[in-house]
Protein backbone atom coordinates (compact mmCIF):
# COMPACT_ATOMS: atom_id res chain seq x y z
CA UNK A 1 0.00 0.00 0.00
CA UNK A 2 1.26 3.48 -0.80
CA UNK A 3 1.75 6.10 1.91
CA UNK A 4 2.68 9.73 1.50
CA UNK A 5 5.02 11.07 4.15
CA UNK A 6 4.58 14.82 4.54
CA UNK A 7 7.75 16.35 5.93
CA UNK A 8 6.53 19.22 8.12
CA UNK A 9 8.44 22.02 9.79
CA UNK A 10 7.72 22.55 13.49
CA UNK A 11 8.84 25.76 15.23
CA UNK A 12 8.43 24.05 18.62
CA UNK A 13 10.74 21.14 17.74
CA UNK A 14 14.33 20.90 18.98
CA UNK A 15 16.80 23.00 17.03
CA UNK A 16 18.08 21.55 13.78
CA UNK A 17 21.56 20.03 14.18
CA UNK A 18 23.17 19.46 10.76
CA UNK A 19 25.53 16.80 12.16
CA UNK A 20 22.51 14.74 13.25
CA UNK A 21 20.77 14.98 9.89
CA UNK A 22 21.17 11.47 8.49
CA UNK A 23 18.90 11.92 5.47
CA UNK A 24 21.36 10.14 3.18
CA UNK A 25 21.30 7.06 5.43
CA UNK A 26 17.50 7.16 5.62
CA UNK A 27 17.17 7.48 1.84
CA UNK A 28 19.64 4.62 1.29
CA UNK A 29 17.66 2.38 3.64
CA UNK A 30 14.30 2.95 1.94
CA UNK A 31 15.97 2.45 -1.47
CA UNK A 32 17.62 -0.80 -0.30
CA UNK A 33 14.31 -2.04 1.12
CA UNK A 34 12.69 -1.32 -2.26
CA UNK A 35 9.88 0.79 -0.78
CA UNK A 36 10.89 4.25 -2.07
CA UNK A 37 8.81 5.58 -4.95
CA UNK A 38 9.69 9.29 -5.09
CA UNK A 39 10.35 12.25 -2.86
CA UNK A 40 11.71 15.76 -2.84
CA UNK A 41 12.01 19.01 -0.94
CA UNK A 42 9.49 21.79 -1.51
CA UNK A 43 10.16 25.50 -1.83
CA UNK A 44 8.96 27.62 1.15
CA UNK A 45 5.36 28.85 1.44
CA UNK A 46 6.41 32.31 0.23
CA UNK A 47 6.92 30.71 -3.21
CA UNK A 48 3.48 29.06 -3.26
CA UNK A 49 0.40 30.05 -5.23
CA UNK A 50 -3.04 28.88 -4.11
CA UNK A 51 -5.59 28.33 -6.92
CA UNK A 52 -9.32 28.56 -6.22
CA UNK A 53 -12.19 28.47 -8.73
CA UNK A 54 -15.46 30.14 -7.70
CA UNK A 55 -18.38 30.90 -10.02
CA UNK A 56 -16.19 30.04 -13.01
CA UNK A 57 -13.47 32.52 -11.99
CA UNK A 58 -9.92 31.42 -11.23
CA UNK A 59 -8.60 33.20 -8.14
CA UNK A 60 -4.88 33.16 -7.36
CA UNK A 61 -3.49 33.89 -3.91
CA UNK A 62 0.18 34.23 -3.08
CA UNK A 63 1.41 31.84 -0.43
CA UNK A 64 -0.38 28.99 1.32
CA UNK A 65 -4.09 28.90 2.00
CA UNK A 66 -3.78 28.68 5.77
CA UNK A 67 -1.99 31.01 8.14
CA UNK A 68 0.33 28.79 10.12
CA UNK A 69 3.90 28.73 11.35
CA UNK A 70 4.29 25.14 10.20
CA UNK A 71 4.62 24.21 6.56
CA UNK A 72 5.16 21.18 4.37
CA UNK A 73 8.86 21.16 3.55
CA UNK A 74 8.93 18.00 1.45
CA UNK A 75 7.38 14.63 0.77
CA UNK A 76 8.24 10.99 0.25
CA UNK A 77 6.02 8.40 -1.39
CA UNK A 78 6.62 4.86 -0.14
CA UNK A 79 4.98 1.52 -0.96
CA UNK A 80 4.93 -0.75 2.08
CA UNK A 81 2.98 -3.68 3.51
CA UNK A 82 0.96 -1.72 6.08
CA UNK A 83 0.69 1.37 8.27
CA UNK A 84 3.02 -0.13 10.87
CA UNK A 85 5.85 -0.35 8.35
CA UNK A 86 5.08 3.20 7.13
CA UNK A 87 5.28 4.50 10.72
CA UNK A 88 8.54 2.62 11.33
CA UNK A 89 10.07 4.23 8.24
CA UNK A 90 8.70 7.68 9.13
CA UNK A 91 10.13 7.44 12.65
CA UNK A 92 13.62 6.99 11.19
CA UNK A 93 13.36 10.14 9.03
CA UNK A 94 15.55 12.94 10.51
CA UNK A 95 12.65 15.39 10.33
CA UNK A 96 10.78 13.23 12.84
CA UNK A 97 13.32 14.70 15.31
CA UNK A 98 13.62 18.25 13.92
CA UNK A 99 10.02 18.66 12.73
CA UNK A 100 7.24 16.19 12.08
CA UNK A 101 6.38 13.50 9.57
CA UNK A 102 2.70 13.02 8.75
CA UNK A 103 1.92 9.53 7.43
CA UNK A 104 -1.10 9.44 5.17
CA UNK A 105 -2.37 6.50 3.08
CA UNK A 106 -2.87 7.20 -0.60
CA UNK A 107 -6.50 6.84 -1.65
CA UNK A 108 -6.31 5.56 -5.23
CA UNK A 109 -8.84 6.73 -7.80
CA UNK A 110 -11.00 3.82 -8.90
Amino acid sequence: MEYLLFIVSDPAAPAYVPEEDNIEEWAAEVETRGVARTGNRLRPPSDATTVTVRDGRTILTDGPFTETREWIAGFDLIDVADVDEAIEIAAKHPMARFGRVEVRPVWPME
